[in-house]
């Protein structure tokens, strides 16, 4: 079972939290099939059917996580989060049996720190990056916000009024700001690419990227 899904791009979650739920939901709707593993049987039992495959085992027992072939599988999202010990004893076991791409949950930046140090290649921090996400919409005109980790920054806002009604090529965004508008999208109508000879009016809405700061500048301008 575990390694027709392997082959398939299949993902294994492991811990069934809140986290880890929503992922493996988002996961199976997008036509990904989860593996979904957690040591607690009444958290299985209740959980069943809700994917395709779902098991109680221990994360952190090699031989049991080999069985279910989860050596087979490229990718990996260790969920459990709150306990630290489970977390690094699941990389260890996710890297002996070759599992290539491991992603984990972390509560708190040292905790993060550690399970890089052992081999996790992307490190989690959900109520973290939540958190400043809503600072940066609640403080300001922006409607969404994605920071990435070099400082890179990509936002949906408001344009200023001093670029509507010129073409992004007269109004100088980027030689003024710093930034570069990449989407536009007008009431009725769906994102379309930015050009320099596009033009942003009263009402529409812009994708911009750039340095989180230069991004956040641009943003605040009425």
């Amino acid at each position: 079972m575990a390694k027709r899904i392997g082959r398939g791009g299949g993902v294994v979650v492991i811990g069934l939290g809140r986290f880890g739920k929503s992922l493996a939901d988002e996961l199976e709707r997008d036509g990904v099939e989860v593996l979904a593993i957690d040591n607690d049987l009444k958290r299985v039992q209740d959980l069943a059917g809700r994917w395709t495959h779902i098991v109680q085992a221990d994360a952190t027992d090699a031989q049991a996580m080999e069985q279910l072939g989860v050596g087979e599988f490229s990718k990996a999202v260790i969920a459990i989060g709150h306990n630290l010990e489970a977390s690094v004893l699941t990389a260890f076991v996710l890297r002996k049996l070759g599992v290539a791409d491991i992603w984990a949950k972390a509560i708190t930046t040292s905790q993060g720190e550690i399970l890089s140090q052992v081999g996790v290649a992307h490190i989690v921090r959900p109520e973290h990056q939540m958190g400043k996400r809503v600072a940066h919409l609640v403080r300001g005109r922006m409607l969404d916000y994605i920071e990435f980790d070099d400082g890179y920054a990509i936002v949906k806002t408001k344009p200023p009024r001093d670029i509507l009604g010129r073409t992004l090529a007269e109004a100088g965004v980027r030689q003024r700001w710093g930034v570069t508008i990449v989407g536009i999208k007008s009431e009725g109508r769906d994102f379309s690419y930015a050009t320099p000879t596009s033009v942003v009016n009263e009402g529409d809405l812009i994708i911009v990227s750039g340095e989180r700061r230069k991004v956040e500048a641009f943003s605040d301008q009425e």
